[in-house]
């Protein structure tokens, strides 16, 4: 049996694996277990992780580059030798509890934390401005918690580490109950210390928030430059006027098969061929484009209904324009509407041309 393979297991697969280890690993921590069930429950874990091993083989096989796949080897790395460290140095009762390590499998392949990385990497200073004065805070409610609060409770708040553990709950508007101030002026301090809580983690969320949207909006903008680019039809355009148009065009994906516009529909948007080829069931004979092609462009412009039906011969990778940001953009880039037409016409040099 090839392990290469392995090393494609998909996301739900591994998902699904880790979901069912983590399981049996709960089960084996509860009491009562035969020794038949113990016995089922170790080999399926075995069989998990002999699964995970010809991953891991398939992985290093398959060559990956470090750039690219470093993130899946460590952690299909650690999905390995973790287990199989505790099987050998850790007691039984014990080792099974090791391939928790296996939650780690359901992330190999995602995306999310290289996006995080990026989120807290532009947002430090303000992420470290507001954890400055999380601790600010957080030592100053524990300082004015003992000092009110020492002679009425001293076992509770007779130094400061201890009424630190007061700071903290407080702040987070967690409040366990465990510690209460028994005097007014600590209450006062608790309900201004919880306040202060809510608007230093309101500014945290917003601050992560803001970035992961910027960071989003901003590799978004740059597929769809790298999509509008790739265009003919828009490579002879200046730079302030592709800024235009990627903030117009819509990015969409069409499987193999499926149908675009329908003749006879009122037509409200054109599309830009970038990757693939599609069918134009023209009256005369069917008509096959492909990337670097547009249509729809006529129903776009006088809003006729559609004159054919067009259909995805293959997967087809379209940028999609509508007539409201088309109106818009001939307002503010008037050769942008221009290229188009222009180009429209000559392409359909006023016989039956596209939808």
């Amino acid at each position: 049996m090839s392990a290469v393979p392995f090393s494609k297991i998909s996301t739900p697969l591994n998902a699904l694996f880790a979901t069912i280890g983590l399981l049996v690993v709960a089960a084996l921590t509860t009491q009562g277990l035969t020794g038949q069930e113990r016995l089922v429950s170790e080999l399926l874990l075995a069989a998990i992780w002999l699964a995970y091993v010809l991953q891991l083989s398939g992985t290093l096989l398959s060559r990956r580059s470090l750039s690219g796949g470093m993130t899946a080897l460590v952690i299909d790395l650690l999905a390995v030798l973790v287990p199989a460290g505790a099987f050998l140095f850790v007691g039984s009762r014990d080792r099974d509890l090791y391939c928790t390590i296996w939650l780690l499998k359901p992330l190999r392949d995602s995306t999310f934390f290289r996006l995080l990385a990026k989120v807290v990497a532009n947002e430090s200073r303000n992420l470290l401005g507001v954890t400055s004065v999380f601790g600010i805070v957080l030592f100053g409610a524990a300082l004015a918690g003992y000092i009110i609060e020492r002679d009425v409770q001293p076992d509770k708040f007779g130094s400061i580490p201890q009424a630190m553990w007061w700071a903290v709950v407080t702040l987070s508007t967690t409040g366990y109950g465990d510690e209460i101030p028994q005097s007014l002026a600590g209450r006062v301090l608790a309900g201004l210390v919880m306040m202060s809580g809510i608007g230093i983690f309101a500014l945290w969320a917003g601050i992560l928030a803001t970035g992961f949207y910027e960071e989003v909006r901003r590799q978004d903008f740059v597929r769809n430059w790298q999509l509008v680019a790739a265009v003919p039809l828009f490579q002879k355009l200046g730079s302030a006027a592709l800024i235009e148009i990627v903030r117009a065009l819509r990015p969409r994906i069409v499987p193999a098969g499926s149908v675009i516009c329908r003749k006879g529909e009122v037509g409200d948007q054109m599309f830009f061929i970038v990757e693939g080829r599609v069918t134009v069931a023209t009256p005369d004979h069917p008509v096959e484009l492909g990337a670097g092609n547009f249509f729809g462009e006529m129903a776009l412009i006088s809003g006729d209904p559609r004159s054919a039906t067009v259909s995805a011969a293959t997967e087809v990778s379209l940028l999609s324009l509508y007539a409201v940001d088309f109106q818009m953009l001939s307002s503010s880039s008037p050769e942008i509407a221009e290229t188009i037409r222009k180009t429209a016409l000559e392409r359909r040099g006023g016989a039956s041309g596209l939808p």
